[in-house]
């Protein structure tokens, strides 16, 4: 029920996709010549009489005076001319066509190959883009140009089609309209010169447009057209839930690179297709191409394993690499598979995904394996019961399996050569003094060591070729007769034969027991570089950590140039010169359309940079430039996984990142908002109450001075005066804690003495606090200290004032100032009120805490604490909130840094 409901909800959202983007219109033809272009443009005509916009991109009429007439009328954007080796070529207009927007565009011939140095190699790329901008497009495509039918068209006609299209842009049809004609028609159309020159039209008779190849062409074109519309009507319905169509399950495709891997993608993707079954591409590697993957993934590390490397394994690697690439192009997925048991791998894999079939090619002839049933078709016919076997056999297939190709492809790797003759003679030369000097009888010991040290360095074919020569050289030295390859007693024929058994199982296991090795590094190196990114992009809190993290990891991992862009954020900065204006189209189309581009692809492939999207969930945030060095001609494909994989996680980093933010600017609001309640509230409370003193005194001075005494005057001046400077203490305490929490607040800082600071806060607090009483001690030994004075003389005053306000009447402030541990000094402000508790002490620097303790008693905003924790930590130092001396009131301890001493002149 899970299954169905998400096939349900995949072909809704399919569906859905492609509603939104621009929708695509294929008119279909078997062969050129049957009217494709004028069946386009008439459809054209019709809509343009109803007001549709429709413009033509560009079309090709190839000189038909048919095909010109009914263009004739229709809107037409002026085609682009591209310069190409002192020749003019004429393109069309992408970026025009964007800029214009119209409802349809008319693009002729799908599979065209663009003018070097077009943002696309291919025109299909570009109608993509047009779709994901959201424009419908008419196009037409001949079905000899599909990149699936390729093989099968070039049975038929002997002729290989280079200018193709993937299967996968099929996949955003609207419609598809095949344009037929009878093959007789055609011909006649050919000989009369409607399709070609004349002498075109008779070299065209001879090849391609013979009656059966036309014949073929068309029932091909027929039932391109029946299996997609047959796909799309199973889709719609499944999203529709209207029935109840099971969608078969996964088609595995296993390759293996020695030969006409192509070809056996484009026959499985066929056969998932016509099943409306996903599929993906695989390939076993056992150990030799990943060495190869090694030395890609660093060249200078394994730099001695390239000697070992057979030139069989690199043109393995780049058959791997085409196919793969053609898997992708085609709408399959990839990947490649580390084991040494084949059969155990692909197995593993079809479990993975759920399929039920494996396609595979016809395996080369090998009798004695066959009567031992270990060949792969009958290991997977034993081991995989549950599973559809689909045995694909290529053209080459029996001439490949009659000849020696086999043989041919295996070959030593430079420096195996030395190393075999080195084993064989250091065992012969070990075996002589064995022999002579310590009386042992049994050699063969000693040329079995000799195998397995080259089947431990190198491949199975060199230690078999070890354990030849060494076979003959034990025979030949040590055998009785000696000095000759005849062996005299049984014995001597039971011993040497089972050394050579014994030689080659022992080679095969050492082999197989480097492959793994190998393997295990290779997976080891992929794993080593996620964990490092991981870890790196953990400890990242904000975006340019990302940035930097990601930068650091890709260019060790990789070895190769990094530049990021995420969010607008770019870097490195060293970087940014070295792109050129060509790379930064480049990369922009690849954030802007989340695909590749530059180098490695077929798109802008001008760049010497590959340039890769980094999404977040379906949106692209940015992109990730890298460029290798000019002497790689190509990545390997697990490079390529390696570095897309790391990108994607690049992506949900910037993503975290970006949420983190967004979060901590909400919290900020929200603090805000309260710190605002707050704030409100407290002026509404404690600004009132010295205007309320302030405007009554004035309003009875206002009415009743004539009549009043000059004492009750004074006294109601002294009440204004006094009020007034309360309510500015309360209004610059307001303003201070403004300027801190907007990080306003600048230091100004000069020497001066502790004396002076203490002692012009007693003054001002004996202003406002007549009663108050203030008891200092002073350490002679403090000197100057590097600080603002105004602003560490009302920190000062602010503690000062509130110790005031909770001591007892009659009871003084004692203010202490002596030298701290290091460079450092301590102001010790205490009073003898109520304490403060020990769980409380902290809480009293918070911002309005003031409701039950702390500094605002009667009176007072809740600021005077929070201000003076500002002022001290803008210079550095701290406040600590501790018991009274004795056990009485509360201590606020004040400890400043006091700077370098000024040198005396």
């Amino acid at each position: 029920m899970g299954s169905e409901n998400t096939e349900k909800a995949d072909a809704l959202v399919g569906e859905l996709r492609r509603q939104a983007a621009g929708r695509l219109t294929v008119f279909l033809g078997a062969a050129p010549g049957v009217g494709k272009t004028y069946a386009m443009l008439a459809r054209a005509r019709d809509l343009h009489r109803q007001g549709i916009d429709v413009l033509i991109g560009i079309v090709e009429t190839h000189g038909r005076g048919e095909t010109q007439a009914m263009a004739d009328g229709l809107p037409y954007l002026a085609r682009k001319k591209v310069e190409y080796q002192e020749r003019t070529l004429e393109e069309m207009d992408l970026d025009g066509l964007l800029a214009r927007k119209p409802a349809i565009a008319l693009v002729d011939e799908l599979a065209h190959r663009n003018a070097p140095g077009s943002r696309h190699e291919r025109r299909w790329q570009d109608v993509e883009e047009l779709l994901d901008a959201g424009i419908d497009v008419y196009t037409t495509v001949d079905i000899q140009h599909l990149e699936s039918l390729n093989d099968v068209v070039h049975q038929i006609t002997g002729i290989r089609v280079s200018e193709t299209v993937p299967d996968a842009v099929f996949e955003r049809l609207r419609d598809i309209r095949l344009v037929d004609l009878p093959a007789q028609e055609l011909i006649e159309r050919l000989n009369q010169g409607k399709v070609y020159l004349p002498e075109q039209a008779a070299q065209a008779l001879q090849a391609f447009f013979s009656p059966s190849n036309l014949t073929a062409l068309r029932e091909l074109a027929m039932q391109t057209v029946a299996d997609h519309v047959d796909i799309d009507l199973r889709e719609k319905r499944t999203a529709r839930g209207l029935s109840d169509i099971a969608i078969q399950r996964h088609v595995l495709i296993a390759i293996d690179g020695k030969g006409q891997s192509e070809y056996l993608v484009r026959a499985g993707a066929r056969i998932a297709e016509r099943r409306g079954a996903p599929w993906s591409v695989v390939a076993v590697d056992t150990g030799n191409s990943a060495d190869a993957a090694l030395h890609a993934e660093d060249l200078d590390r394994a730099a001695s394993q390239l000697n070992s490397m057979a030139r069989a394994e690199q043109q393995r690697q780049m058959e791997l690499d085409k196919a793969f690439a053609l898997a992708r192009s085609l709408g399959g997925e990839t990947e490649l598979l580390h084991n040494t048991d084949i059969t155990q791998a692909l197995l593993d894999a079809a479990a993975a995904r759920g399929a039920r079939s494996i396609v595979i090619g016809r395996t080369r002839e090998r009798p004695i394996a066959r009567m031992f049933n270990r060949t792969l078709t009958q290991q997977l016919l034993q081991r995989g019961a549950r599973y559809e076997l689909t045995i694909v056999s290529t053209p080459q297939a029996r001439q490949k399996a009659r000849g020696f190709h086999s043989l041919k492809g295996e070959r030593l790797a430079k420096g195996e050569p030395t190393l075999i003759m080195l084993a064989t003679l250091g065992a012969i030369a070990a075996a002589f003094i064995a022999e002579r000097f310590v009386g042992l009888e049994d050699l063969s010991t000693v040329f079995l060591v000799a195998v397995l040290l080259v089947a431990a360095r190198t491949r199975m074919f060199a230690a078999v070729i070890t354990s030849m020569l060494c076979f003959a050289a034990y025979d030949f030295f040590f055998i009785e007769p000696r000095f000759t390859f005849v062996i005299s007693a049984q014995r001597g024929v039971a011993t040497v034969l089972l050394f050579m058994a014994a030689a080659l199982i022992a080679g095969r296991l050492a082999s197989q027991l480097r492959m793994q090795v190998v393997s295990l590094r290779v997976a080891n190196t992929h794993a080593t570089a996620m964990q490092n990114l991981a870890r790196q992009l953990s400890k990242a809190a904000d975006l340019g950590q990302v940035i930097s993290a990601s930068f650091s990891v890709l260019q060790s991992s990789l070895n190769a140039q990094v530049w990021l862009r995420i969010n607008g954020e770019s870097g490195p900065a060293a970087v940014q010169g070295e792109l050129s204006e060509k790379d930064r189209v480049a990369a922009d189309w690849s954030q802007q359309h989340g695909q590749a581009s530059g180098r490695y692809t077929d798109t802008l492939t001008n760049s010497a940079w590959w340039f890769l999207p980094i999404r977040s969930d379906q949106d692209t945030i940015g992109v990730v430039g890298l460029r290798f060095p000019s002497a790689m001609g190509r990545l390997s494909f697990e490079q390529r996984r390696l570095a897309e994989s790391m990108t994607d996680d690049i992506g949900q980093a910037a993503l975290r990142a970006r949420l983190v933010s967004e979060l901590e600017v909400a919290r900020v609001t929200g603090e805000t908002e309260r710190l605002r309640s707050a704030l409100l509230s407290s002026v509404s409370h404690d600004l009132r109450s010295p205007l309320s003193s302030m405007i009554g005194a004035a309003d009875s001075l206002s009415r009743y001075g004539k009549d009043m005494s000059s004492e009750d005057r004074q006294s109601l001046l002294e009440t204004i005066s006094v009020e007034g400077e309360r309510l500015d203490r309360y209004i610059q305490n307001l303003l201070d804690m403004t300027r801190l929490g907007q990080q306003g607040l600048t230091l100004s800082r000069d020497w001066i003495g502790v004396d002076e600071l203490i002692g012009s806060a007693s003054r001002r607090l004996q202003r406002y606090e007549p009663t108050a009483k203030v008891e200092s001690d002073i350490d002679p030994k403090i000197g100057l200290i590097h600080v603002h004075p105004a602003l560490i003389e009302q920190a000062i005053f602010n503690v000062m004032e509130n110790a005031a306000k909770f001591s007892p009447p009659g009871e003084p402030i004692r203010v202490q100032a002596r030298p701290g541990d290091g460079n450092a000094v301590l102001i010790d402000i205490s009073d003898s009120g109520p304490g403060i508790p020990e769980d409380e002490r902290r809480r009293i620097f918070d911002m309005f805490y003031s409701m039950e303790r702390g500094d605002r008693g009667k009176q007072g905003t809740g600021l005077g604490l929070t201000i003076v924790q500002g002022i001290v930590g803008a210079h550095m130092g701290k406040v600590e909130a501790l018991p009274g001396p004795q056990g009485r009131g509360t201590l606020i301890r004040l400890t400043l840094p006091m700077g370098e001493q000024p040198s005396e002149e």
